[in-house]
């Protein structure tokens, strides 16, 4: 449900979301005055004080969340109350919009809470979490499911053809309603009794799951003996590795900290074949029992809970339930959407395989190519057929200026905006930057901060989120953070990133556009708040201009003379990205389609799953079931540490799908951007008001529509991809040369496009 009456729970599973709003909230038609509703005290009883309300970390102490979570619960919980309870008729404002206006302190405190035990978290804030969570979760039950509510709702929904409501207003009831009727609103007493038990259940299970994963990463580092153990890697990775071992309290020896993906990025420079698979395994069997550490019966119990509350809903299985509001809409169209790539790709993981089994041969090895062995002589293959050194590529991409000449450059050509660094602002870490964002027109937009480095206290992965979202309601502008996990470069050595964490760097600022180009009444439809299987496409799009010639060459400057990149690199680096599609492809459909195998269980069958033994027979044939070439080409995370689905009450359970749904719709855009002129202001000024402007308060399939004056079509990817034929789109659609075989017309309509 995307109503403000649930952002706040939904933080715990999302990472922020939630609005801050101002501090009084006006009641209207006969509602209980707001001297009826509790006052709250400490820190988060207020809206921050500081510019644009950014959270005030350096008053913040770890003694505040609990008392902040019961005073907010508290608080909410009477708001709600008053909008129950009043004697009025129910009305679009008194009832839809009051809810909208609800639990600004509780917004407040999980907001920050939430955001910290992603990024910077302590065993303080993990104990608080495993406490507060199921709180969180039984008290937005209690709002969602409690039916006098749900009759107030439904009765200014059943009236809303005679009302005058804007296009946002009606978004706005349609979601309330919906979002209700979704939580369990027209169940049965006894149902929604259920349906409360599995969530709490869902709620305390989950949030132990991404605790495990998260520890499993942190916490098994790989240790070598030998320093020979490391052949391969610079001077400075070794360096950096025997500094974590005497970190880790093993002095002498050299130590990798594992990174949140299967596949590890320094296995392709390590010669040594062994140390490359005692890194790789380390990493995959990371949670599955090998070590203390094992999430199997949890993945069990959060499969076995997830399908007995759809099938209370009358649902076949959780991805049905669990998509009633993509832009998918149906776990078959996802199915088929990505069915129709399985093929061709399994061919081309064979076909790459077999280039690679005869560079090891080439290479003096006697073993056909493995996991560990893949990147090494992909890479190989690479440097030969395109003459590309990665690790001089490198020495052109410095952390500061690929994010201020090059991310910022790239958001000032297209949209005219200015960033203006501040260090007057408190951070929840020392290596947290932050700006200030200014609009087109010179006026402030936002805040925002930037958060690059890996530690042992962040969850993998990169994301973006608000600490403050835009909101007309309350006159908010929005705050916005990205995260990611740069491995940190020795003290005194420059930082240099590789071009994958470039990309990231491009991909999670488009995220940030999406937020501050929001242009919304109410938070819950502001900037990012879209459909799961949407809201990767912004910032995917936003990849496009890492590459851009202009942009490129403003950024991608030699650390040591100050040299561009020279042409001939860059073109290099766009034909070898091309390259290695089994791989980088394959891991990715792998992952999303045993996610779906997941959602796809009914309770019997979850319920037979009931040794870890058996969790790992049902992974193992589920992923044969793919047809891919699974042992060469594992999922990009296992089940066992596959945090997108199993961290969090929903996340992207029966949704990871979404990063090529949205692919397909970012490579036709890119397409749309090449032949209307690419980088300039007015494309950039047409995508910001027809997409990156709208939140969710439209349909997708039209709002595509209004930005490329057509539905989307799925073309451009495949043949990016090279899963179709060369043609003479290859060119705009950055296609492989060495591409398999035509798959026909296969999924040139987008299915669900109207």
């Amino acid at each position: 449900m995307k109503a403000q009456i649930l952002a706040t729970v939904a933080s715990a599973a999302l990472l922020g979301g939630c609005a801050t709003m101002q501090d009084d909230m006006t009641m209207t038609d006969g509602a209980a005055s707001s001297a009826e509703i509790p006052q709250g005290t400490g820190y988060f009883a207020s809206d921050s004080n500081l510019p644009f309300q950014a959270p005030n970390f350096d008053r913040i102490s770890e003694d505040d969340y609990v008392p902040a979570f019961e005073q907010g619960m508290r608080i909410h919980n009477a708001e709600i109350a008053a909008i129950r309870d009043n004697p009025a008729a129910p009305t679009f404002e008194n009832t839809i919009v009051a809810l909208e206006k609800s639990g600004r302190m509780l917004g407040r405190v999980s907001t920050v809470f939430f955001a910290l035990t992603g990024s910077n978290t302590t065993d303080r804030l993990d104990e608080i979490n495993t406490e507060i969570s199921p709180k969180l979760t039984a008290h937005g039950d209690a709002i969602t499911l409690d039916p006098k509510l749900f009759q107030r709702v439904k009765a200014v929904y059943d009236n809303r053809a005679s009302m005058n409501l804007t296009q946002e207003d009606a978004k706005l009831l349609e979601d309330t309603y919906e979002g209700m009727v979704h939580a369990g609103a027209m169940l049965t007493d006894g149902q929604r009794e259920q349906v409360k038990a599995i969530n709490t259940q869902l709620s305390t299970l989950t949030t132990e799951f991404g605790q495990l994963a998260r520890n499993a990463m942190s916490n098994q580092t790989v240790f070598f003996d030998n320093r020979s153990d490391l052949a391969g890697l610079s001077d400075s990775d070794i360096q950096s590795a025997a500094d974590l071992a005497a970190e880790k309290g093993q002095p002498g020896k050299f130590a990798i900290a594992l990174q949140n993906t299967t596949q590890q990025p320094l296995l392709p420079t390590m010669s040594n074949r062994a140390a490359r698979e005692k890194l790789f395994m380390t990493s995959y069997h990371r949670a599955d029992g090998t070590t203390a550490i094992d999430t199997r019966a949890l993945i069990a119990r959060i499969a076995g809970l997830r399908a007995q509350k759809a099938a209370l809903f009358g649902k076949p299985d959780w991805a049905t339930y669990a998509m009633w509001d993509r832009m998918a809409e149906n776990p078959k169209t996802a199915l088929d959407f990505m069915g129709q790539m399985v093929p061709a790709l399994a061919a081309t993981q064979r076909r790459e395989a077999a280039m690679l089994d005869t560079a090891i041969e080439a290479d003096g090895g006697n073993y056909e190519v493995k996991p560990w062995d893949w990147y090494r002589y992909a890479n190989k293959i690479k440097a030969e057929r395109y003459d590309l050194d990665e690790d001089a590529v490198m020495e052109y991409f410095q952390i500061d200026k690929v994010l201020e000449d090059g991310v910022f450059e790239m958001a000032n050509k297209l949209y005219g905006l200015r960033f203006e660094r501040r260090t007057d602002l408190p951070v929840y870490h020392p290596d947290v930057w932050t700006y200030t964002v200014f609009d087109r027109d010179g006026s402030e937009m936002g805040l925002f901060y930037f958060d690059p480095y890996q530690r042992a206290s962040k969850r993998g992965g990169a994301w973006m989120s608000n600490f403050v979202d835009q909101s007309e309601l309350w006159g908010t502008k929005p705050v916005i953070y990205n995260v990611l996990n740069i491995p940190k470069a020795p003290e005194g050595e420059p930082q240099l990133v590789s071009f994958d964490n470039v990309n990231t760097m491009f991909h999670e600022f488009g995220h940030a556009l999406h937020g501050f180009f929001a242009d919304q009444r109410y938070p819950s439809l502001s900037g990012t708040a879209v459909a799961r299987d949407f809201v990767e496409y912004p910032s995917q799009v936003h990849e496009m201009w890492a590459t851009w010639p202009s942009i490129l060459s403003n950024y991608a400057k030699h650390y040591r003379t100050g040299e561009t990149i020279p042409a001939e690199m860059i073109a290099k680096i766009e034909e070898a990205s091309k390259f290695n599609q089994g791989y980088d492809f394959g891991e990715t459909v792998a992952a999303a389609l045993l996610d779906m195998k997941w959602a796809a269980l009914t309770p019997a069958q979850a319920a037979a799953l009931d040794t870890p033994a058996k969790v790992d027979a049902f992974e193992r044939r589920s992923l044969e079931e793919l047809g891919l070439e699974v042992d060469m080409v594992p999922p990009r995370y296992r089940s066992t540490y596959f945090n997108h689905i199993f961290s969090g009450p929903t996340g992207y359970s029966a949704g990871y799908y979404s990063y090529l749904w949205t692919e397909m719709l970012d490579r036709d855009s890119r397409k749309w951007f090449r032949e209307n002129g690419g980088l300039t202001r007015a494309n950039g000024d047409h995508f910001r008001e027809t997409v990156l402007s709208k939140g969710g308060t439209m349909d997708y399939f039209q709002m595509f529509q209004n930005f490329a004056g057509r539905q989307p079509d799925v073309t451009p990817m495949l043949v990016a991809r090279g899963l179709v034929g060369n043609g003479e789109e290859a060119a705009d659609s950055e296609v492989a040369d060495d591409g398999p075989a035509t798959v026909g017309d296969a999924g040139t309509t987008v299915p669900g496009a109207n």
